[in-house]
């Protein structure tokens, strides 16, 4: 295991003698040495031989992920043996919505008749899942990459993807959320990092630099396009940038670039979804911006003793807060933009900027996904070492990065003086910086948001095995206790990693081949006998209304028109499903019944699992939800806020089963079993 990226220097020894410059030429045209030579091409041999072991190491446990996740697929599932409206029913809640698009582009004729037809070779939906398993090696071995990147070694990536793949349960979903947005996202984010992890290296020649800027740029347009949360995570990556650059810890045209790039990415995005407006009002574009503008307007912001550069830098940092809102603001008046204000309503109810009666943020803050990271999530990485290690080395990484940013701010005779002396060893690359920050940042945001913490939990694999591995961190542990030397320092960056690895095969390796070898199957057979009633008894044309998780399966499996889907990023979209969640609400049979005609519903479809919801505590039930926005007091045990009054009907999705004369006149039963109830609309003049 040898470095991945090493420099062969040899420096000739001169003799010493003041008259060394006077010799004859002869004197001075030495032959070769034989053993130079031959040390020189024996290093580039092992740095060849090395690098291949390493890149056949890496693919080869990206292949093996693919093949893993896809087994605990077809096992969990018995997928080869269901049938075709049972697996679809798998892919749940919004999984079905996206599938469904894929679904209806190869049953197009003129799609069928082109590239995409490949069911002669292989049935659609293995393609489909087969790509997104296969995109779980791309991921892997862009984790495996960043960490050799950072380390110089390979096997700091061997690590890297043996603590993602023994952590599955927290740095992956794949296996049964496939068509997420995410799971096709998350790979071209892993590759974006891994390429901006090279740019950041020192000494790239100008062609490396531009082709690392070209593969920066399509991963960063390949996450933006797959993912609606792009924006936000790569806000948080610009944020990044943004106080490296200040701490002079990173190169300013180098920073530049990337929120170009970050910038151009978006809107090509925004122009190939139809002018999507949510992007043209995301923070990230006015931030990137806002950064601009203010480095034209302060100049020699990294000029000046330390009190000084403090004082422009508070400066610099207010001045792109207030340029970033005001240009956020101006857009969104200016484009009368308001899709994504239900998020912002989300954050401040749950950072505590007060209380909410808003459905749609009261519906994100009551999935337990919104919510903090569980404590047990840190016991599961512990089990593995993972969460141990990491704590390690965030700690001596960001000791390091206190003090160089400190040096840096400094900028005084007096360090220089100690650098040229030798006396100040602490250093910091530009690429361990950055990823540096991006663990900590990404951290902050797992602790405050569940479902982010993929994000956080793979790069965790990643920054935990290079910092093991890594030369800086245990010169700098090791000069900490007074016991550095070449050789201590070099056996302990081989020899950890390989008794972790060792450790990890011992304690995990039975319960892979455990879990590989427990065989389950596919099993609802109420929503299998919906879907297939829906085929066979109502026209193509019928338009159903219903919760947004069931109708994405509905779309799926039938092709039926929809009043509503899980597709959350829209205004229009979300108040319309809250008016059909009105069926879950205390409303009349006439109300709902003209809610419902009103989005052109013939059929409408009722959960006993939402209307009787035991999942969550009381004050976030759905029905609860409705309850607190149509101003009426929840059912059963507990306090209500003192403005909340009875509501004069009882909740329709209770009474209508009743068959009351109110509710027959509207509304007749067609279909039921234990889970399910369809009502067709009666059509009155």
């Amino acid at each position: 295991m040898t470095d991945m990226m090493t420099t062969v220097r040899h420096r000739r020894v001169g003799k010493g003698t003041e008259g060394a410059e006077d010799q004859p030429s002869e004197e001075k045209s030495v032959k070769p040495d034989g053993k130079i030579l031959s040390d020189h091409t024996g290093g580039k041999l092992w740095n060849i031989l090395s690098i291949t072991v390493g890149g056949i190491v890496a693919i080869s446990l990206g292949l093996l992920t693919s093949v893993y996740v896809a087994t605990l697929h077809e096992n969990d599932l018995w997928f080869s043996n269901i049938k075709e409206v049972e697996r679809e029913i798998s892919f749940r809640t919004e999984c079905g919505l996206y599938y469904s698009y894929y679904k209806q582009m190869i049953q197009a004729a003129s799609i069928q008749q082109g590239i995409v037809n490949c069911k002669q070779y292989l049935e659609p939906v293995y393609f489909y899942i087969y790509t997104l398993f296969g995109l779980q090696a791309v991921y892997i071995i862009a984790l495996y990459v960043t960490s050799w990147l950072l380390s110089g070694t390979w096997l700091s990536g061997l690590l890297a993807a043996c603590w993602y793949i023994t952590n599955r349960i927290d740095t992956t979903r794949v296996e049964f959320t496939i068509p997420l947005r995410e799971n096709w996202a998350l790979p071209f984010f892993a590759v974006q990092i891994a390429a901006i992890t090279y740019l950041l290296r020192t000494n790239l020649q100008p062609a490396q630099e531009r082709l690392t800027f070209m593969a920066v740029f399509i991963a960063t347009f390949l996450f933006s396009l797959t993912w609606q949360f792009n924006q936000f995570m790569m806000l948080i990556q610009a944020l990044a940038l943004f106080v490296l650059d200040c701490f002079d810890l990173l190169p300013t045209a180098k920073v530049t670039w990337l929120y170009i790039i970050q910038i151009s990415g978006l809107l090509l995005v925004c122009v190939l979804q139809f002018f999507n407006s949510m992007i043209l009002g995301s923070l990230l574009i006015s931030f990137n911006a806002s950064v601009l503008i203010a480095r034209t307007i302060q100049k020699n912001l990294k000029k000046g003793p330390l009190l000084n550069r403090l004082g422009k830098l508070i400066f610099h940092v207010l001045l792109v807060l207030c340029l970033t809102l005001l240009i956020n603001k101006f857009i969104k008046k200016i484009l009368n933009l308001e899709s994504d204000e239900h998020i912002f309503k989300f954050l401040k109810a749950k950072f505590g900027f007060g209380a909410t009666r808003d459905f749609d943020a009261n519906l994100y803050l009551c999935e337990e996904a919104f919510g903090l990271l569980p404590l047990n999530t840190f016991s599961r990485l512990s089990d593995t070492l993972l969460f141990y290690i990491y704590v390690f080395v965030l700690f001596f990484m960001t000791v390091a990065a206190v003090i160089v940013a400190f040096r840096n701010l400094s900028g005084s005779n007096q360090v220089q003086l100690m650098e040229k002396m030798g006396e100040c060893t602490i250093t910091l690359k530009p690429d361990a910086a950055y990823n540096l920050i991006h663990t900590v940042l990404f951290g902050c945001l797992a602790l405050s948001t569940m479902r982010m913490k993929y994000l956080w939990t793979s790069h965790m694999c990643v920054f935990a095995s290079f910092g093991l591995c890594s030369t800086e961190v245990w010169k700098l542990v090791l000069k900490c206790i007074h016991l550095y030397t070449s050789q201590r320092m070099h056996v302990m960056k081989y020899s950890i990693p390989i008794i972790t690895l060792l450790y990890i095969s011992y304690k995990f390796w039975p319960g892979i081949m455990d879990e590989l070898s427990e065989l389950r199957e596919f099993y609802d057979p109420d929503t299998v006998e919906l879907m297939n009633w829906i085929k066979s008894n109502t026209p193509n044309t019928a338009v159903f209304a219903g919760s947004m998780q069931l109708l994405a399966g509905v779309k799926l499996c039938t092709g039926r028109t929809l009043t509503n889907h899980p597709h959350y990023e829209d205004k229009n979209l979300r108040e319309r499903t809250k008016q059909i969640y009105q069926i879950y609400a205390k409303r009349s049979p006439e109300d709902v019944y003209g809610i419902l005609r009103s989005f052109g519903t013939d059929y409408v479809i009722l959960e006993d699992s939402i209307c009787y919801e035991r999942r969550h505590s009381r004050g976030c039930r759905l029905r609860d939800l409705l309850d607190i926005a149509n101003g009426h007091i929840m059912d059963g045990l507990g306090e209500n806020e003192p403005d909340l009054k009875p509501s004069m009907y009882p909740r329709f999705c209770e009474e209508i089963k009743k068959n009351l004369p109110s509710y027959t006149t509207h509304f007749i039963r067609v279909f039921q079993n234990k889970t399910f109830h369809v009502y067709k609309l009666a059509k009155h003049k």
